[in-house]
Parts: C-alpha cells; structure tokens; sequence
C-alpha cells in the first residue's frame, strides 16, 4: 500500500505545485481550521470555562456555520504534518509544534478523512473539540479520537479512518489511481471507498468465472500480510524535513532564545538554574509586551501555564515563580507599557492582544481602565472594553468611579460596559450625568436609563426635555411619553415658565403636554385650565397655540377633573379655545354611547 500512497501523495503535490489562485472555499476551510486548531488549544491549555477558550469558541462556531451553509460540508484528507482538500494543503503544522498539531492527532489516532458536515450544532463542536483533547470522561482519557466519535454517532461528523483504508487496499493496486478522469478533487475518501466496496461486491459476483482474477488477488493479498508494522519515510516527506531544517537555520534571535529557554525548562534539574531560568521568562514576558509581540506572548504564557504538568518535579519554590509571572501579567507599569506601544503604533497589528487582556487578574481592572481612558484608537479601545467587560463583572467599582471623568469617549465606553451587565443597580450612577457636558455622553445616559429601568420615577428625565441637543430632547420626551414613567407637576413647572418654552416647535410642545399627561395625570390639570381661561394682553397668538394644546390634552386625558376644566375652558376661552374645548369634550365620551352624567372615558381607553 505504501507505493501507492506515495504515488497518490506525488500526485497531490503536483496538484498543489499546478495550482493557480485558491477558491473561496478553501480560502474559507483554512481560516475555520486555524481558528480551529487555536480553540482546541486554548481550551486544552486553559479549560472550556475560560473566557478566552470561550470567546474562540464563539468565533469558530460562527465561521464553521457560515461555512457549512454556504458549502454544505467541510471535508478534508489527514496527513502526518497536513490536511489537504482538493488537492491544497488547508493546514499545515507548526516547526515547532511536535505532537500537539491537529493533524498529527488526527493521523495519530488514525483518522485519514474527517467530514463536519450542515447541522453541526454547539453542542457538537464542543464534543468534538473535548475529542481531541480528552476531558470528556476521566475514565475514557485513553480512548482515541475515532473511539470518542464512533460512540456519540452523530450525522453531523463523519470520518474514514486508516483501518477502513487499509482493508480497501487488499488486492487493489489501482485503489489510489487517478483514473477514468476520476481526481481527489471530485471526490472524497469516503465517496471513493464506497465506490471500491460496490465494485469488489461486483467481482465477488464474477469471482467463479475465471483463475486469473483468484490469482491475482491472492498474489496482491500476500503483500499486505507480512505482519510488519512501521513507516516509511517517502521523498516528500524527506524534502518537508529538509525545508524545516533550512527555515530552523534563519531562524530570528528572539525565537531561537524562546526555543533555547523551552528545551531548558523542560530538561534541567539544577534547582538554582531552574530559579534564574523563571527570572528570565519574567523579562521576556516584559519584552514582548513592551514591543507589541502579542502572539507571541501568547505561546510563551500558554507554555508557561503547562509547565507544571510538564515538569511535576519542580519545588514549590519554583512554583510560586510561575504563578508570580502569570498574576504579574497585569502590573500597571506592564499595563503602561501595552498603552506606549499601541498609541506610538496606531496601525500595528494587535492579533493576540485580545486573550492577554482576558489573561489577566480581576486586580488589573484600576489599570486596564486607565489605559482604555489613554489610548487614542477606537479599535484599541474596543478591545480593552471587551476584557473589561469579563474581568470588572464582580469588581464594578473603579467602571462606576470612572464614571465621573470629564473624557467623554471614555465615559460612553463605560457606559456601554454597565449597559452589558444589564443590572438596575447601575442606573443610579448614570444618571448622576444628565448635565455632563458631551451631548453625547447625556443620549447615552437616557438610552441606558431606558434599558437598566425601563419603568418607575421619570424625575431624572424631565431635566433632559429642555437640554440643549435635539436628539437628546426627543430621547427623553420618547421614554416619558411610554407611560412607564412617573413625574409629579412640580417637576414640570420650572420647564414650562422658561420665556423659551412657547418658541419651541409646536410638535414639541405637543409632545411635553402628552408626556405631563402620563407621568402626572390631574396633577397638572389646574395648568392647563389656566392656559385655556386667561387673557392674553402679549403673545396672544403663541399662548392661544398653548390653550387648544391644553384642551387636546385634556380631552385624551379625559378623567373628571380634565371634562370639568374643559367644560370651563368652553364657556370662559376664546373662541378658538371655545370650539378646541367642545371638540375636546365629544372625544370624552365612548363611541357607541349615550353621553350620561359622570360617565367619561379612562385613562387606558382610547379618546
């Protein structure tokens, strides 16, 4: 069989050397199996629960769905060091990554094809990413990939594994070839076994027709039944190990320093070096932060985290150094370092930055609110927002002081970080800013105010019905004017004596007396009924415009205090409050019914 995988990977690699631009489809596969190969290590590395872990596990189930629906299924063929599909390596290991790649556990495991196919759920993903790793059950930690995966049998995932391949072979020569303009392109592994399983039913069938074919047959069977079992290195494979060493000749001073520190922690037993060895990656951890290498960082952390499963040996004393590094992670001068770098580098790439933020302690919350208040990047600051949406949840308080900044961007940062905890115990300090000086900042206070109460007092609303701004205005009018909200009159009063209030639009004021008429209902009657009674010497027009507003209020208020103010207002107004009165009044009454003495219209009930 070796010959003929060596001719079909010969092939394949010449596929792959022929092959002009990439399709979408596997731009696709080879962004959802990176992501892939990342989750399954940080939830290795961390556990499931982690929010980093979480969060790429978020991503991937997002990219593996959008894939699926678009493409129906992701299938791939599984070498040693690769996954290729359609003849294109779509992953490819790590120099470094030894045993830990995910193509080297998959063919370890002996898994030669693996398919997700539409339907994958959550759920599913999160199976098969414990399947790589164990975690699923204690007592099943030996069972491999092909065992964990057989078990559950779900149509979402399926497989080919080298047994399958192997049987497949006997007697077949040509099962590899390439023929009948037949390529791997067209068809997968599964498809082809298939296809090689219908075709020896047919030659069972014919098996009786000639000596040739029994001959033949036995002759090919005995080559696979040597009973030795080993592998062999074929010119491919030669050539990548080749390229590795050539690649591991230029390799840059900081990764050959990185390897060198990694072969020490990993091999030495001098306690005393083992105490300058962790000193060291204290220093490199500073480095990388002060020079913006995030992704490195990140594998330098991930192998730290391993060490003590690593190294079981190591004393206690080495042990407190570890955990020294990782709680140190978020010291505010590191934290000013981070802040440095991305304000001197606005456009640098910040892959990475993400999982060292989420990284940190609940104790580097003071600071990551200061460096969210320093940066200057809106894409920087969205990523310090995120992780301060994770590690400030059970230590709020330097969010809420933060509160009172007078940097507006970093206060509506904030206030979308309360606004995701979604707690009502948060309103109270935000609407302590309904006179902040960004008009921006006091909009985003009234959403919030909506959203963390969405019902109760309204006096903090009142206030923003005469701001400045337009838009935060009509914000608050629109919350008043749900009913969800009271306000007593004397709130109101000192809006509606302002010598600006009649000059306001006439929608506007429409949309105040509406709202006085739900937050505070008859409260305000003795208001309206003065607008409607007195005589106007200066502005007659504006405070007429006043009084048959007040009339239509009054009739959709339409309780008895409203139609006795109204029945006044049409014996004792002008005439054009007059006939706003009586209008007012027939809306009192309920259609289909006889007006009657001390019948009227509720407030719940349309006027």
């Amino acid at each position: 069989m070796s010959t003929n995988v060596t001719s079909a990977q010969e092939m394949l690699a010449a596929a792959v050397a022929a092959r002009g631009a990439e399709d979408p489809e596997i731009v696709s596969i080879k962004r959802v199996l990176k992501l892939l190969d990342k989750t399954a290590k940080s939830n290795r590395t961390y556990g499931s629960a982690n929010p980093v872990a979480q969060k790429f596990s978020h991503q991937l189930f997002e990219e593996l769905t959008t894939h699926l629906i678009t493409y129906s299924k992701l299938t791939f063929l599984v070498q040693r060091t690769a996954l290729l599909c359609k003849e294109c390596v779509v992953y490819q290991a790590e120099q470094d990554g030894g045993g830990e790649g995910l193509a080297f556990k998959l063919y370890a495991d002996g898994i030669r094809e693996l398919a997700l196919h539409q339907g994958l759920t959550e759920e599913d993903l999160g199976f098969f990413l414990e399947s790589l790793w164990g975690g699923l059950d204690p007592s099943k930690d030996d069972d491999d990939i092909v065992t964990r995966i057989w078990e559950k049998n779900l149509s979402s995932i399926s497989i080919v594994t080298a047994e399958e391949v192997a049987k497949a072979s006997v007697g077949n020569e040509g099962f590899f070839r390439l023929d009948s303009g037949m390529s791997l392109s067209d068809s997968t592994l599964r498809e082809l076994l298939d296809r090689e399983r219908s075709r020896g039913r047919h030659a069972d069938t014919g098996a009786g027709e000639g000596d040739n074919t029994k001959t033949s047959g036995s002759a090919s069977s005995n080559r696979f039944q040597s009973g030795l079992v080993g592998y062999e290195v074929t010119e491919e494979e030669l050539a990548t190990l080749a390229r590795e060493i050539e690649a591991e000749s230029k390799q840059d001073g900081l990764s050959y320093i990185l390897d060198a520190m990694t072969s020490i922690l990993v091999s030495e037993t001098s306690p005393a070096l083992l105490t300058k060895l962790f000193g060291l990656w204290g220093h490199v951890v500073e480095t990388l932060l002060r020079e913006g290498k995030w992704t490195v960082l990140e594998h330098v952390l991930s192998l730290l985290h391993e060490t003590e499963a690593v190294r079981p040996d190591i004393s206690t004393e080495h042990k407190q150094q570890l955990v020294s590094i990782m709680d140190g992670l978020g010291r505010t001068e590191r934290i000013k370092a981070i802040e440095n770098y991305l304000n001197q580098s606005p456009d640098a790439n910040v892959e990475g930055l993400s999982t060292i933020l989420l990284l940190m302690k609940p104790e580097a919350v003071p600071a990551l609110c200061t460096l969210l208040a320093n940066l200057t990047s809106s894409g920087h600051q969205a990523i310090v927002v995120e992780a301060l949406t994770h590690l400030a949840k059970d230590k709020p308080d330097p969010v809420v002081r933060g509160l009172m900044d007078r940097r507006p961007i970093y206060v509506r940062n904030l206030i979308s970080i309360l606004l995701t905890w979604n707690s009502p115990k948060f309103v109270e300090p935000i609407e302590k800013l309904t006179r902040y000086p960004d008009a921006q900042v006091r909009r985003d206070v009234v959403r919030a105010i909506g959203r963390l109460r969405p019902t109760g007092s309204g006096v903090r609303l009142v206030p923003l019905t005469s701001d400045e701004d337009e838009s935060v205005r009509f914000a608050a009018l629109k919350l008043l004017m749900s009913g969800q909200y009271t306000a007593p009159f004397t709130q109101w009063s000192p809006l509606l004596s302002e010598n600006d209030f009649m000059d306001r639009p006439i929608s506007e004021r429409r949309g105040i007396f509406q709202a006085m008429r739900v937050s505070c209902g008859d409260e305000a009657v003795p208001y309206w009924q003065g607008l409607m009674t007195a005589w106007a010497w200066t502005n007659r027009r504006k405070k007429e415009e006043l009084a048959i507003l007040a009339a239509e209020t009054l009739g959709k208020l339409a309780t008895p205090a409203a139609i006795a103010a109204l029945e006044r207002g049409s014996k004792k107004g002008s005439s054009a409050v007059r006939q706003a009165c009586s209008m007012a009044l027939t809306q009192t009454v309920k259609p289909h019914q006889e007006p009657r003495s001390g019948t009227h219209s509720t407030e719940g009930e349309p006027s």
